[in-house]
């Protein structure tokens, strides 16, 4: 299989897939070694962003997937009439972002960042594949404790949660974000049962 071959083989498979494509996974169904396969895909990305194409090639939740360029996201919101129906509110941005940062919290401890009742909130995140229950936390009763999921690295294109941006860009100052700091603190316990290992916290 040549290289230009190969390039257009990985173009189908990321055509027709519906979630992040390992690289191992294609070395594997192709005999390439996967090295090869990475340096293909990156050249992929390179000629989309080099091009000005309207879609781009990322690495995402263990995986390569293609999205539309940002640069196009009001023309698609337009055209995609029911787009609307799937965003979502602001108390599940709210619930979420608390998880994604803090993760792994209990319902208890987003209820304290937010300061009212999540169970209905992080119950829609958890049936839209954002959130999921990642342990239980022995120090409060053995309560459930929340956080992200692959799905959510994918629908927010990020390769991990490493790289979610600073939590001090989001808090109006410094008081503020240690004011949240403290709260949580006071209410997530040391002690966690956590039985995802993909499951980390970001300062």
């Amino acid at each position: 299989m040549s290289d230009r071959v190969l390039r257009g083989t990985l173009e189908a498979l990321l055509f027709v897939t519906d979630e992040p494509l390992p690289a191992s996974r294609v070395s594997k169904l192709l005999e390439r070694g996967e090295a090869e396969v990475v340096d293909a895909l990156n050249e992929l990305a390179a000629e989309y962003a080099h091009d000005e194409r309207g879609f781009q090639l990322r690495e995402v939740a263990g995986g390569w997937r293609l999205y539309t360029h940002p640069a196009f996201h009001h023309v698609i919101e337009t055209m995609i009439l029911s787009w609307d129906t799937r965003r979502l509110s602001q108390a599940a941005l709210e619930a979420l972002a608390v998880i994604a940062y803090h993760q792994p919290v209990s319902r208890q401890g987003v209820n304290a960042v937010r300061g009212v009742n999540s169970e209905a909130v992080i119950s829609s995140l958890v049936e839209k594949g954002l959130v999921r229950e990642a342990g239980r936390d022995r120090n409060q009763g053995n309560a459930v404790i929340y956080g992200t999921t692959r799905t959510f690295l994918e629908k927010f294109g990020l390769k991990d949660i490493s790289e979610l941006p600073p939590l001090a860009e989001f808090a109006p100052d410094a008081d503020t974000e240690n004011a949240i700091r403290e709260r949580l603190n006071a209410i997530e316990g040391p002690d966690v049962d956590d039985d995802d290992e993909g499951i980390a916290t970001v300062d």
